[in-house]
């Protein structure tokens, strides 16, 4: 189920208060995603993104999806507190109305030479389409997502294969996470065949099954990008993203 939030000209899969599952630009504009050529601290990203965004002659709402990177994983309580500061930007944006956020969200640690903040890695915005036709397919977003089932419950009752780093362990949660990005995808009416990047998260050899869990089912279509780096959260090992974006920049 998908919600429409007119004031960016996008859709998007309801989630938590920190983000949403997903955003899809509406009928008419494209996705513009750019990525920050230096890890850029939180308070100078959102400064930087709102510049950007304004100098395109688009609102601040249009902001529909994020990629950031942390110093290392975070506790419950942790990730909860980052959260609760991070949406004080998105609601000064008129994007979080204290309940409901429509921005998707990656946020994920790199192992080695990791921020020493939380930083951007790259932002996302909607923006009307550019040059001649409509796309064949809508630009779009799918967030961040790791092998936890959604749900009540501390992480530990909802990680599958709870600290089970064996092959199986891993097999199962990679499986899992492509199969929530296969529903996230689904709830837009999308399949990995509309994707143009695939992105993993993890410190772990997960080549073994990449072939049965990601290439055989798709979503290897137009390769794929592995960060070696661990999700947000303590103890979860393995995270994917996906979009389908037709403009991309660097700065």
């Amino acid at each position: 189920m998908t919600r429409d939030f007119s004031a960016g000209n996008y859709r998007f899969i309801p989630a938590v208060f920190q983000y949403s599952s997903g955003a899809a630009a509406d009928s008419g504009f494209e996705i513009e995603r750019v990525r920050f050529d230096r890890l850029t601290p939180l308070a100078e990203g959102f400064a930087q993104a709102a510049k950007y965004i304004q100098a395109a002659g688009r609102p601040l709402t249009s902001f529909c999806a994020c990629e950031l990177r942390s110093p290392a994983a975070f506790t419950e309580a942790g990730f909860l507190a980052f959260n609760q500061h991070y949406v004080k930007t998105l609601a000064e944006w008129g994007l979080f109305d204290g309940a409901t956020n429509p921005v998707a969200r990656s946020n994920v640690c790199p192992e080695i030479d990791p921020p020493a903040e939380p930083s951007f890695y790259a932002i996302s915005f909607t923006r009307p389409i550019q040059g001649k036709g409509a796309p064949s397919s809508p630009d779009f977003v799918i967030a961040g997502g790791a092998e936890a089932r959604g749900g009540a419950g501390s992480y530990a009752e909802r990680i599958v294969r709870y600290r089970d780093l064996s092959p199986d362990g891993l097999k199962e949660k990679v499986g899992f996470t492509v199969r929530e990005m296969e529903s996230r995808l689904a709830a837009f009416g999308f399949g990995w065949k509309d994707t143009t990047a695939v992105q993993a998260y993890t410190v772990h050899d997960f080549h073994p099954v990449i072939v049965d869990e990601l290439v055989r089912r798709g979503a290897a279509r137009s390769g794929l990008t592995w960060h070696f780096a661990r999700p947000p959260v303590i103890d979860l090992e393995f995270e994917m993203d996906c979009r389908r974006v037709t403009r991309e920049v660097v700065i």
